[in-house]
């Protein structure tokens, strides 16, 4: 889902976004959300666990970016948006927006990296031997962070390396060819990459470095602390949809109802499903995710866009970007 990662024009949204304030309303609650991003809680959104936990009506609403996303929660016509990507969040939070991010949405580690030519022959054991080879990455990206960081992991020195922008299906045509060493990407150009390849590390192997890939559920920070309750609450719903996937036991029911409102087949569905995992609340208010690692991965991501021209600045800290608090009181609803 390449709009989901991409800066998308970020820059011209950066003056409407700015400075805009958003006006929490108690009576109605608007949430924004992606078709064809198939998520467990599309199946309480469907059968209306969100409307009798909240005590009323959820208007729900689609869009094809997360940069539209902030510009409608700037603009107040929207509370909550599930599933938005680190790069649209840290383009309006860099640029001044009042947004937080409240939880973790979805991790898909395994569906963004990199993969090194097959005949190179180059494993995590070896990954020093990148040295002096050419590599497609898209710059500006949260991917782009990613390659940095597995570098820098293994040591590499990437000022040996040749880096080529390129689009992940780009690099995949590419890299197909013979033309690159290793390329970065990610989803339907990740799996084709892969057929003429190897990554160095699992998504879980990431994940215990701090190389993140995962959307968020962010709202305004005026809307959360005037509505931390409601805000709590629909994250708790989120959860019991989450733990109810996870669990096994309902998949088949749940995954004809995901799939519908998705608006994706059962077996399209199915197959995005397999490369998503739902992090446990315990696990999400830990450490690895929204107790420190979330803040220095936005960090990362925000100083590599800066450097990239992606944006003109970068916060000093994205810590305050960042309140699991609503999330640590769903715990009790």
């Amino acid at each position: 889902m390449t709009y989901k990662t991409k800066l998308l024009s970020a820059a011209a949204a950066l003056a409407f976004m700015s400075g805009l304030p958003a006006t929490a309303q108690s009576e109605e609650l608007t949430v924004a959300y992606f078709l064809e991003w198939p998520m467990p809680f599309q199946y309480a959104k469907a059968t209306g666990m969100y409307d009798e936990a909240l005590g009323m009506p959820v208007k729900w609403v689609s869009f094809d970016a997360g940069t539209a996303m902030s510009a409608a929660m700037a603009s107040g016509d929207v509370q909550i948006a599930v599933s938005q990507g680190v790069p649209p969040f840290v383009v309006a939070t860099s640029a001044g927006q009042d947004l937080i991010l409240a939880d973790i949405a979805v991790s898909y580690s395994e569906n963004d990296n990199c993969v090194v030519a097959e005949a190179l022959e180059i494993e995590k054991e070896n990954a020093k031997e990148l040295e002096g080879k050419k590599v497609g990455v898209p710059i500006g990206t949260a991917a782009h962070y990613g390659f940095l960081e597995q570098m820098k992991h293994f040591g590499v020195d990437i000022t040996t390396m040749e880096i080529v922008d390129m689009a992940p299906a780009d690099g995949a045509a590419a890299f197909a060819q013979g033309n690159l060493d290793m390329v970065c990407g990610w989803g339907g150009a990740l799996r084709r990459m892969t057929e003429h390849g190897n990554v160095l590390l699992t998504g879980a192997e990431k994940e215990e470095l701090g190389i993140l890939v995962f959307d968020g559920i962010s709202t305004p920070a005026s809307f959360a602390a005037e509505e931390s309750e409601l805000l709590s609450k629909f994250l708790a719903v989120t959860e019991e949809a989450n733990a109810m996937w996870n669990a096994g036991d309902k998949k088949a029911e749940m995954l004809k109802v995901i799939a519908k409102d998705a608006g994706m087949d059962e077996t399209a569905a199915e197959e995005s499903l397999a490369t998503f995992t739902f992090p446990t609340m315990e696990d999400k208010l830990s450490a690895k995710w929204l107790d420190g690692n979330v803040q220095n991965f936005m960090l990362g991501v925000a100083n590599v866009f800066k450097e990239a021209g992606s944006i003109p600045v970068a916060l000093d800290t994205y810590a305050d970007t960042v309140d699991p608090s609503y999330l640590a009181a769903a715990q009790s609803n």
